[in-house]
């Protein structure tokens, strides 16, 4: 009789546990082929000849179109830099540098997937439309509210997630490619 009590016992943890570490692959990813840069992951395979399993499962799983290798990469953030998930009900504050790059875009998306802009407000940040300090660096805002200097406008409420693309880049390359460069997300204020 024990042994029918442990072998039932082994049936339901087993695949719990095995889905469950599916689960995390799939969105996480940091141990399975995901890189973390501060708030800031990213799947650096997609859009490679030949991607590991996890990051074609990652990509499926996302079911959207993917950069090639050679055109860029996307880090996405659903959290600041103190760990705080981010939400609309508060304004964010992002400085510092991006890694090199021809070209970049920032923009919102809320849980699934959509752009998150205010309607009469401009969907993403470029680089080549914000004013910059002397030194290069970016300072941005993004938020519901009314904010002086770059804004990214946002509408609704609920949580979000920050989407920086850079295009032609040597992230990842070790050619040059400088991944402590990211601009760091800070929390204004809440509502």
């Amino acid at each position: 009789m024990r042994f029918v009590i442990h072998l039932l016992l082994m049936i339901a943890v087993a695949p719990g546990i095995g889905f469950g570490l599916s689960r995390y692959a799939l969105t996480d990813g940091r141990l399975f082929g995901g890189a973390q840069i501060g708030p800031r992951s990213a799947w650096p395979d997609v859009g490679s000849a030949q991607p590991n399993p996890y990051t074609r499962g990652h990509s499926a799983r996302a079911a959207s179109l993917q950069l090639g290798l050679s055109e860029g990469i996307q880090f996405t953030a659903t959290s600041d830099s103190e760990g705080e998930p981010l939400t609309r009900d508060c304004t964010y504050h992002l400085k510092g540098t991006t890694p090199l790059a021809t070209f970049w875009t920032l923009y919102a998306v809320d849980n699934d997937g959509i752009n998150i802009a205010a309607p009469d407000a401009w969907a993403a940040i470029r680089s080549d439309g914000i004013a910059r300090a002397n030194d290069g660096a970016i300072a941005l805002n993004i938020g519901t509210g009314l904010m002086p200097g770059n804004w990214l406008e946002l509408a609704g409420t609920g949580p979000f997630s920050s989407v920086l693309t850079l295009y032609d880049t040597t992230v990842f390359s070790g050619l040059n490619g400088s991944t402590n460069t990211m601009p760091s997300i800070e929390r204004e204020g809440c509502a």
